[in-house]
């Protein structure tokens, strides 16, 4: 299929705004390749202080013959998502000697859960996360001693970070290994109806405890299709995981088959190989286009409106938010995955999942085919969906042929009596077309993420999670600088009529630009009440916003004289995801701004000033690293 004249018009943009930054960048990961030395030319010290605990392959360490795979870990059994990598180094350490390499646990990276600190001060830190958790990465890689590397990383900041700090090794090949998303829990209507009903006073804090309880239950992802698992779309699109593995429940056989896979692809995808598949090569300007594609096709995350753009720069590309509104225009809604619909991410895959997304965008000509991914061929891979063949004895196992439906196996350094195979097979239609659907019968025409812009700034709205009637919203405004005043006026009855509340001083400079969820329940409220609402913050917003109408990441912020420090109570506001504007009737120029907030202190937010003070803005990424960095 023909690519569309929209893609291949922004795919070309992106590529010549890129032009002498990827050549920067490419230049700089050729030099750092021909210069990386051999292992067994580095300071027999230095080897020993490397190898010295690790005893079981040490004699394969020594040799400096087989490949050896470091591992970046990002587990912890706080966070749900990341619980089932506790185990995960010592599998993955046997999959690499089955497939004559060795692996190491390079180095482990933070991992903190907007989930847990939602509405709470900690939630400050959260997207600086993403840039400790690319220093951390960095760290791990800088010991030079690996010929490539496995991700061990999910949720929201902890993708980006880990894709963000191995870009600048991006000689390496990389593979992303995801752990897959919980068992469903309570249905997802019946989770928003109590927090709601908490909202307005009329159930306890033990019924809402229960209730949240009974949908975040076991080990695994969060099931509502928010930033991690857009993450994992993501990754699939750009193909840097194993194809198909992004939704396969932890503790299966075929979780296990994939993260196999993973380990042996890895090694056969190094330097010293006939398939040598740098990350440098494979992130490149249209894995990001597909990533963005996939975003509006799916109606995923609107974090990744500041994720793309930091994820690109970090390879060199230059991608902004009019590239993702011009895309969103001609890329159709082929999902509908809680909270903007009903079932969650299991019952996406269960009714095709990814796969039946990739192949549909690939025959509509509206993402790339022709990607480098770290699988064999290219991006139509990822059109189809893993499953488990028969176990069979290793000496009557067929060998893979670059087909990949054909089953993989590999020759075993250490072979097991049977094998897990892997086999790929086409989804077929759509198990769910309340869920999924193709291209010819979209659920919107447009992709849903739209850039509303005009006297107060630019702004993100996503318009695939509300409903059409309510794309536009002119209301008087109140203005607030914090979440607990909103929560207050509306306990107060303050906000019962048509308002556009206005949060501002969350931006990263001012605060490190917390989501503020917590104030989906109280808007929905309100709009459940019959009023006309919006919200209008340069804070974030994240993938499980919904319902609510919201021009979120305004920028320029608030702080140092933003209009959103202009604005006062009463102002006429308009917001349009039809027209594309952001505006005010009020008079913006005449005003001084409201004096900036001083820094909060606390919860190790003072730790966090230098990323404060040198963020960039939300459309570039807000990250003090990269602004630094001169990336």
């Amino acid at each position: 299929m023909t690519l569309n004249d929209t893609v291949h018009r922004v795919t070309q943009r992106v590529i010549e705004n890129s032009r002498d930054s990827r050549a920067a960048y490419l230049d700089l990961m050729q030099r750092e390749a021909d210069n990386r030395p051999d292992r067994r030319s580095v300071s027999c010290s230095n080897l020993a202080h490397a190898y010295a605990g690790t005893l079981h392959d040490q004699p394969e360490l020594k040799s400096g013959e087989l490949p050896n795979i470091g591992i970046v870990t990002s587990y912890n059994d706080m966070l749900s998502a990341h619980q089932p990598y506790g185990r995960y180094p010592e599998r993955l350490k046997i999959y690499a000697r089955e497939a004559g390499a060795t692996a190491q646990v390079a180095g482990g990276t933070p991992a903190m859960c907007d989930g847990v600190t939602q509405g709470e001060t900690g939630m400050e830190l959260s997207l600086f996360s993403r840039d400790v958790i690319a220093l951390s990465t960095g760290v791990a890689l800088s010991h030079a001693v690996f010929d490539g590397a496995l991700m061990l990383g999910i949720c929201d900041k902890i993708v980006p970070g880990l894709l963000i700090g191995a870009l600048r090794f991006g000689y390496l090949p990389v593979i992303f290994v995801p752990g897959g998303p919980m068992p469903t829990g309570i249905p997802n209507k019946e989770k928003q109806r109590v927090r709601q009903l908490y909202a307005e006073g009329k159930v306890g804090r033990d019924e809402l405890l229960e209730s949240e309880l009974g949908s975040y239950h076991s080990p695994g992802t969060c099931t509502f299709y928010g930033t991690a698992n857009s993450n994992q779309m993501m990754m699939e699109l750009m193909g840097l995981h194993v194809p198909g593995a992004a939704f396969v429940q932890p503790g299966t056989k075929l979780r296990q088959a994939l993260d196999r896979a993973a380990v042996h692809r890895v090694a056969a995808i190094g330097q010293k190989g006939n398939d040598y598949r740098p990350l440098a090569r494979c992130v490149d300007e249209k894995a990001i286009v597909n990533a963005a594609v996939g975003l509006l096709a799916t109606g995923g995350s609107t974090n990744h409106a500041i994720h793309i753009p930091a994820m690109a720069r970090a390879a060199g590309i230059r991608f902004d938010w009019d590239d993702l509104a011009e895309l969103s225009h001609v890329v159709p809604l082929l999902a509908r995955v809680y909270p903007n619909g009903a079932g969650d991410v299991n019952h996406f895959h269960d009714a095709g999942g990814i796969g039946y997304v990739i192949g549909e965008l690939l025959e509509a000509g509206l993402a790339h085919r022709d990607v480098l991914t770290v699988s064999e061929g290219d991006l139509s891979n990822y059109a189809l969906e893993p499953g488990l063949g028969e176990s069979r004895e290793r000496e009557d196992a067929p060998r893979t042929d670059g087909n990949p439906a054909a089953q993989m196996t590999d020759d075993l350094k250490k072979p097991s009596p049977h094998e897990l195979t892997l086999v790929w097979r086409d989804p077929g239609p759509s198990g769910n077309r309340e869920m999924l659907r193709p291209v010819s019968d979209p659920f919107q025409a447009d992709g849903g993420m739209r850039l509303v812009q005009g006297n107060l700034g630019r702004a993100c709205f996503k318009s695939s999670a509300v409903e059409q009637e309510r794309w536009t919203i002119e209301a008087p405004c109140r203005v607030f600088q914090t979440q607990r005043e909103v929560a207050e006026a509306f306990k107060a009855g303050e906000l019962d009529r048509d308002v556009v509340v206005v949060v501002r001083f969350q931006g990263p400079r001012a605060n490190g630009m917390p989501e503020l969820h917590k104030l989906t329940p109280v808007l929905g409220v309100l709009q459940d009440r019959g009023y006309r609402v919006a919200l209008v913050t340069d804070g974030r917003m994240s993938g499980a916003s919904g319902k609510v109408p919201a021009a979120i990441h305004c920028t320029p912020e608030a702080l140092a004289g933003g209009p959103l420090a202009r604005l006062r109570d009463g102002d006429v506001v308009r917001v349009c995801a039809v027209t594309g504007e952001l505006s005010t009737t009020a008079d913006l120029e005449s005003r001084e701004p409201v004096p900036d907030p001083a820094p909060e202190w606390g919860t190790g937010r003072e730790l966090f000033a230098m990323f404060r003070n040198f963020a960039d803005g939300a459309e570039q990424g807000g990250s003090a690293m990269l602004a630094t960095a001169g990336l």
